[in-house]
């Protein structure tokens, strides 16, 4: 399931003629309506010439856009890539502008195994941005074509940079190469079609792939389940002869003094139940499960950058099929640690195998409890494609907020108002699935918020992350978001744990 190959990223000087490559990246810009590259390694009589025809080929030096030329005699590499940095003055670039521009040109620069990448790193900070951007716009999904592209992928990028000696370098960079493999990582689950990724199979992908790392594994089947009265999965994978799944994972350094618990949605596809879908679109529901793949990957990021940080992860995995042994409109559920949910939608069914999920993390009682889930349609009214929702306490949601935007993922912190709890209160149980339709992204979160756990009269710290939009991309690949998949919030999941571990 997971087959993302893998990069190796170093760093050299501003010498180029050092390193063989078969590829030279540069970056431009556009400054007084000339097109110039932007700290260029190469010869000035080169770089002038250069800089000449990519004017006269009327090159705008736009974010995205990806020009190949011949090699010159100032560098060894055959091809030179010019992306474009989308700014007018170098003092405009980011960390993020970077990012985005090498996983742009990463993405666009296929037929080669090795290239140079010299766009303008001045720091630490921003040459570890470009290998990130790298190693995440390094990606293709082939693993059920019959004939695999004959065109190579990148497998070695080398980062010139004038702050190659630096002592700090190699530890960004392993760290880039560990981020980007788990973004991958995600994003191949994320595209695995749902004939083949259900619930069995994602736990034993989850065990094959632990094996290599600190993780603990552990499988509640649909009779551990049911002894143990996880009503939310049990109901919303009844309708399935692929019967549903609860993974907890667990990362316990032994000098770990604070817990951070992780609750990730897994419905590997997701028709509706009996409140079926239409059927337009439908096939993107296979990616209904990329919140548990989040999670899987966040932990396994967490492992391998050895964090000194107790992290349990929550894998809420369910088929939502309409068999016959499906759950009913109005059917009433008895959740893990007894409340009772009255269900009046059965496509609202996220919610209740996360709330099984919620309950059994409050239990062990962690210093935090975030989850995440491609929960609700209302998410993208409010916030559109590429921004996600983070709700719960104050505090833990706004710090989340602060990452996520310093890692380059947008998301956007949203209240829980008070008058939408009595919205699903229920005539006949203690909760029902969904309440007032206006807000719905906040209603569902403040039904997710009935089943975190309290410790000392006092509910722990909570953030709930509704990424329906920004979890699969069905348009046009843009920077180092491809089609489909897109592996987000793993990054500032992972920058979040680690800032959580620090404090």
């Amino acid at each position: 399931m997971i087959n993302s190959s893998d990069l190796k990223l170093t760093a050299i000087g501003t010498d180029i003629k050092r390193k063989n490559a078969e590829a030279l990246v540069l970056g431009i810009y556009k400054s007084d309506d000339k097109v110039r590259i932007a700290n260029s390694v190469l010869g000035a009589q080169s770089t002038a010439t250069l800089e000449q025809t990519l004017n006269d080929l009327g090159v705008a030096a736009k974010a995205d856009e990806f020009t190949r030329l011949p090699g010159v005699e100032d560098s060894k590499a055959k091809v030179l890539g010019f992306i474009g940095l989308g700014v007018s003055e170098l003092s405009q670039l980011t960390a993020e502008t970077l990012r985005r521009a090498a996983g742009s040109a990463a993405r666009q620069l296929s037929g080669v195994k090795s290239a140079l990448f010299a766009l303008p790193t001045e720091s630490v900070e921003l040459t570890a941005a470009v290998a990130e951007g790298i190693a995440l716009g390094n990606y293709r999904f082939e693993n059920f074509r019959s004939k695999k592209s004959e065109k190579p992928q990148l497998t070695e990028a080398i980062l010139v940079t004038p702050v190659s000696a630096d002592k700090q370098l190699p530890a960004a960079l392993k760290r880039a190469a560990i981020l980007g493999r788990a973004v991958r990582a995600t994003r191949d689950l994320i595209n695995t079609p749902a004939n083949e990724l259900y619930p069995e199979s994602f736990a034993a992908t989850v065990r094959d792939y632990s094996k290599s790392l600190p993780l603990k594994v552990t499988v509640y089947d649909e009779k551990k389940l049911a002894k143990d009265g996880f009503g939310g999965l049990l109901g919303v994978g009844g309708g399935s002869d692929r019967p549903p799944r609860m993974v907890k994972i667990e990362y316990s350094p032994a000098k770990a003094s604070r817990h951070l618990a992780l609750v990730g949605k897994g419905i590997t596809f997701d028709t509706g139940g009996i409140s079926i879908k239409p059927a337009a679109g439908m096939h993107a529901m296979k990616s209904d499960m990329s919140g548990a793949a989040a999670m899987f990957q966040t932990i396994a990021g967490i492992a391998e950058l050895g964090l000194n940080l107790k992290v349990t992860a929550w894998l809420c995995l369910a088929e939502n099929m309409p068999g016959s042994r499906a759950t009913r409109p109005g059917d009433v559920l008895s959740m893990y640690g007894g409340k009772t949910v009255e269900v009046l939608n059965t496509d609202a069914e996220g919610r209740l195998v996360m709330a099984d999920g919620l309950m059994a993390a409050s239990e062990e009682k962690p210093d935090a409890i975030i989850d995440i889930a491609t929960l609700t349609g209302a998410q993208m009214l409010a916030l559109g494609l590429r921004t996600a929702g983070i709700m719960g306490d104050e505090a833990l949601r706004d710090q989340l907020v602060a990452v996520s935007d310093r890692v380059g993922e947008q998301a956007w912190g949203m209240p829980l108002p008070e008058e939408l709890r009595p919205s699903i209160d229920s005539q006949v149980a203690d909760l029902a699935n969904i309440g007032e339709r206006m807000g719905g992204m906040m209603t569902a979160a403040v039904f997710l918020q009935e089943f975190v756990g309290s410790v000392d009269d006092k509910q722990i710290p909570w953030a709930h992350i509704d990424f329906a939009g920004p979890a699969f991309n069905e348009g046009a690949p843009w920077g180092y978001t491809p089609k489909n998949g897109t592996g987000a919030q793993v990054r500032t999941l992972i920058a979040f744990a680690e800032e959580f571990a620090a404090n």
